[in-house]
Order: C-alpha cells, then structure tokens, then sequence
C-alpha cells in the first residue's frame, strides 16, 4: 500500500555551488510512502504525515544555508560561543566567508548540494522516525514550474523573530513586471539576469570586511572587492564576506515588500509617465506588488 501527499512543504534555502557561488533555491516537496496498513486501517494518519514530517524538513533544512560538506573548497570551525565559521573557497570564483550559529547551516555529506544529496540527506533523517509498518520512503524535490523569467538571491532578515533572520538564505522566484496594463517579458528577463544568483544585502547593515570576527584562514582570501555584513538577532550574531560581483546594495531591508519596492524605483527613471506595476515573488506562491508612475 502507498500513501501520498502533494506539495507537503516548500523548502526556501541557499545553497554553495562551486561553479554558481551562493545560490538562493526553491523546492516543492512530494513523498510517497509504501508499507502496512496499522491497527487504524491507515499507512499513518494524514494529520501526523504533515505534522511529524513537515517539521522535520522545516527544521533540518528550510531557511538554512546548504553546504557542500564533503567538498575541498569547504572549511569548517567551529568558535567558542556555539557558531560556525564557514570559509568557501573554489578553485573559480570568488570566496564566501560566514560567521552564523550553526542553525543556520546543513551541513550535506556530498561533494555537491543539489536535489539528490539533500533527498538523501532527508531520507536519511525521517525514515528513522517513522513507525515500524513504514517499509519506505521516497521523497521528491522539485522545482516549482515558472513560464516566465525568475531570479535565485540571498539574503536576511535581522528584524524577522523567525528563521528568516539567517544572514544566508533564499528564494527561487518569478518577477513579474507590467508597463502600462500589458507584462513586459523582456524588461522582466533585464531583471532576472541582473539578480541571477544575487546576494542582496541592506545598506543598513554593510560594514567593513576588516571588522568583521570571521576564521583566521578568511583574512588571506578576502580582497578589497569583498563586502562585509553584520547584524545581531535573535538567534544570534550573523556575519558574510562576500564578493561585490555577486551582490546588490538595497538601500532598504530586503523583505519582499521592499524588494517590490526597490524594482519599481529603480525602473521607474526609465518609464516617466508610464504606470508600473511590479509583482515580486518570494519563492513559491506568495509576494508583494508595488506601483509607480
């Protein structure tokens, strides 16, 4: 007997690529479990499936940075207070450089983090918590289906009490940008290539790279193109050296509703007179809409 559920969770992470740098993903989650019927006359009760399981993909791996554990680019320490010191440093590209606590990491035991080292990872982690009549478990990450053009970016929320606060996680998203009434495909594609693969860090919480409390291996791989963030949050003291290449200043904090807003005053310069109306998304179903003329 098989049990399914559809859409279970989305999972909103950033993930390290040796060849990509920081990348902000999105995945819908499907499972399928196979096994026998218990005393209920049930595989397990729905209720449980989306409680139990949910939560542990939701703590394990959602809004967390994924990293490639296995992999020689990646440098592990761990500090005196409880936090990680994360040191990325390809062979191509340009280094990433993080101070966290250690929730704000997985920690994947791959060389690489895509869809089938987290699967495993996942599989691994909840088919040990399942009852005994639960023969299998398969799970499936997939991305959500976008017609249009859509950007990956990072970033954090310092005033967010939730997991939003880790400095490094992210989104997979579509943008959406309508001039006067009609979408504007290829403006939206102008977009999506400008935040390809994007680190988007607040003004507000950009400081130098030098004072940053970062491993003692960061210092000789930072250069002077590296930009610093820091902030203190709930759960922690969060800190990110990253090159300047791959990231955009926001003169806000870069929750969607500003992130809406930013698009659409940025581009409004270049549409006077036009009405704008920009519908932003982060990660799956969900955004904000801001307008200008």
């Amino acid at each position: 007997m098989k049990l399914f559920v559809r859409d279970l969770t989305v999972i909103d992470v950033s993930l390290l690529s040796a060849t990509r740098g920081m990348v902000g993903e999105s995945w819908l989650v499907d499972i399928e479990l196979t096994g026998e019927l218990n005393e209920m006359s049930m595989l397990l009760d729905f209720s449980r499936v989306k409680k139990q399981i949910k939560s542990i993909i939701d703590a394990e791996v959602d809004h967390r940075l994924l990293v490639p554990a296995a992999h020689a680019a990646v440098q592990l320490q761990a500090t005196t207070d409880e936090a990680l010191w994360l040191d990325f440093i390809p062979q191509c590209g340009h280094s990433i450089h993080l101070r966290a606590p250690s929730q704000a990491f997985a920690l994947i035991p791959s060389d690489e983090v895509n869809r089938e080292s987290v699967t495993a990872y996942l599989q691994q982690l909840i088919r040990r918590q399942l009852p005994a009549n639960i023969a299998s478990l398969m799970i499936t990450l997939r991305p959500e289906r976008i017609e249009g053009a859509y950007y990956h970016y990072s970033h954090g929320l310092k005033k967010h009490d939730g997991n939003c606060q880790r400095i490094a996680h992210g989104h997979r998203s579509m943008i959406e940008l309508w001039v006067d009434g009609a979408r504007d495909v290829e403006l939206e594609q102008q977009w999506a290539c400008r935040w390809a693969d994007i680190y988007l860090g607040s003004q507000e919480d950009s400081v130098a790279t030098g004072s940053l409390q970062l491993s003692p291996k960061a210092g000789a791989h930072l250069t002077s193109d590296h930009l610093g963030f820091s902030y203190q949050a709930p759960q922690g003291l969060f800190q990110l050296a990253i090159h300047s290449q791959v990231c955009e200043l926001v003169d806000t904090d870069t929750t969607v509703e500003l992130l809406a807003d930013y698009i659409a005053r940025q581009l409004a310069p270049t549409l006077t007179g036009r009405h704008l109306r920009v519908v932003a998304y982060e990660g799956v179903g969900k955004g904000a809409i801001a307008e200008s003329k």
